[in-house]
């Protein structure tokens, strides 16, 4: 009892120190700001060149250390998922900065005449970031890419079930960046919240929407704008004529990368009645083609910790003692490494419908019409993508049109995030606000408009005292 309470004691006052350094940091990062509220387009770059030569450097040292929090996370998706698309950011950013960042010219009508009017875009100031545990590099750098293009300073918040890699980037953005620019905050949850209270110019939390909720109730004391990018129960919707083994390749891909850990992942499926054991024989398929064995295989990722390993057991067991048939296809896992499952025989009465699932494990819901699954799908939460299967093009034109997401794939899953020139963002309980290239620094950038006159001031014709021939002439040609 003496050593625990010495331990909590301890953790209580290492948690302080944390948040006292945080707000420190935070104050010196809106000094240095105020001290250069508007970063050339030259300055900017050079961050941005600064942090892809980085991460090019510790390329190694990002696998390891993600990998080491994971117990095992494949190098392969480390690099696909991870470091590939946050180079691929920079860059696109990079080559583009000089082009966003100049003033857009806008209209004026023809009564307020000779003026001008443009829109300038201005970085917003100090900007929050709260970074989930299961893309740990890629949620921090996304951001952070965003931000830096539109001229901001940025604090990151890592998760604290990723202490390896939360320790790496500390390190890595640490030797290229003043911690006036750029700090990295680590801490357990206490710290988090402490860090959600902060007045900054803007917060981006990436999460789950429970944790979401309790993120924007602390930003509203501030009046702080928030991005919240959540996730919720993604669907896949297989047509009754699109081939099963390209559906179900697909949906095995979005599924198993991270071990479905991705806020993206198809979280069920929905399939036509007459064709739903003809897929879960065709997704064994290719689940096997890309891991022929679960046991020692260095590509099948691990479940983060225990706690989250526990959690989807619970689903398992919950599933099957109300009813579900659970077709497993590994014997059996290994460590934290959770073999694929599919259930058949679902219903909302279970806790896998009803939460969001995180995990390697695939509902497989039957239905007899199109209709009835866009039905169940707009009969829930609106999730943050959505993923179709068929190469009818009215039916995909109904798909777009019928359901709300997100995000959609037309015929595959996940690679609509990785692209830089498309939005990404949820709707409703799946989040608020866009980031990813143009977005991105539309979303850390203040849109200011500004309206110029010089010295002939054409408006006097229409100051009081009011009712004189003027005012009548501009009542005639501009109010009817």
């Amino acid at each position: 009892m003496v050593a625990e309470a010495t331990y909590l004691e301890q953790s209580l006052q290492q948690s302080q120190q944390q948040i006292s350094q945080m707000q420190s940091a935070f104050a010196h990062q809106r000094q240095a700001f105020q001290a250069n509220p508007m970063p050339s387009a030259e300055q900017r770059i050079q961050w941005l060149n600064m942090l892809r030569d980085q991460l090019r450097s510790d390329r190694q040292a990002i696998i390891d250390a993600i990998s080491q929090d994971f117990s095992n996370r494949s190098a392969d998706e480390t690099l696909l998922a991870e470091l590939m698309p946050s180079l691929h950011g920079i860059h696109y950013a990079t080559k583009r900065i000089k082009k966003w960042m100049k003033p857009s010219k806008r209209s004026v009508g023809m009564q307020f005449m000779p003026a001008q009017a443009k829109v300038i875009y201005q970085p917003l100031g100090v900007v929050g970031v709260i970074v989930p545990w299961n893309y740990p590099l890629f949620l921090a750098i996304g951001p952070l890419t965003g931000a830096l293009a539109a001229g901001n300073r940025v604090m990151i918040k890592m998760s604290e079930s990723t202490p390896a890699t939360s320790q790496l980037i500390k390190d890595m953005l640490g030797k290229i960046f003043p911690e006036d620019l750029v700090s990295v905050v680590q801490g357990e949850a206490d710290v988090g919240v402490a860090f959600s209270k902060l007045p900054f110019d803007h917060l981006l939390f990436t999460g789950a929407t429970s944790i979401g909720k309790h993120v924007m109730r602390a930003a509203a004391d501030n009046l702080t704008p928030v991005t919240l990018e959540l996730g919720g129960k993604s669907p896949a919707i297989i047509s009754a004529d699109v081939p099963l083994d390209h559906a179900a390749e697909r949906i095995a891909f979005g599924k198993t990368l991270n071990a479905g850990q991705t806020c993206v992942a198809p979280d069920y499926v929905l399939c036509p009645r007459d064709r739903v054991d003809g897929f879960v024989e065709a997704y064994r398929k290719a689940v096997s083609s890309f891991f022929p064995k679960l046991t020692d295989n260095p590509d099948y990722t691990a479940i983060i910790n225990d706690r989250q390993h526990a959690r989807l057991q619970s689903y398992l067991q919950d599933a099957e003692s109300k009813g579900a048939t659970l077709i497993r296809l590994f014997p059996e896992g290994q460590g934290r490494r959770l073999p694929q499952t599919v259930l058949l025989n679902v219903n909302d009465d279970m806790r896998i419908m009803q939460e969001e699932i995180f995990g390697p494990l695939l509902p497989v819901i039957p239905y007899d019409k199109i209709e009835d699954a866009f039905a169940y799908v707009a009969e829930r939460d609106r999730p943050l993508a959505l993923y179709y299967f068929g190469y009818d093009k009215q039916e995909q034109q109904r798909v777009l049109h019928e359901t709300h997401s997100g995000g959609v794939c037309l015929n595959d899953t996940l690679l609509h995030v990785a692209q830089d020139d498309m939005p990404f963002g949820g709707v409703g309980p799946s989040g608020m606000g866009h980031y990813h290239g143009h977005e991105g620094f539309l979303t850390f950038s203040k849109a200011k408009g500004v309206f110029i006159k010089q010295s002939y001031n054409a408006a006097k014709m229409i100051y009081p005292p009011y009712g004189g021939f003027l005012h009548k002439l501009v009542y005639k040609l501009f109010v009817r």
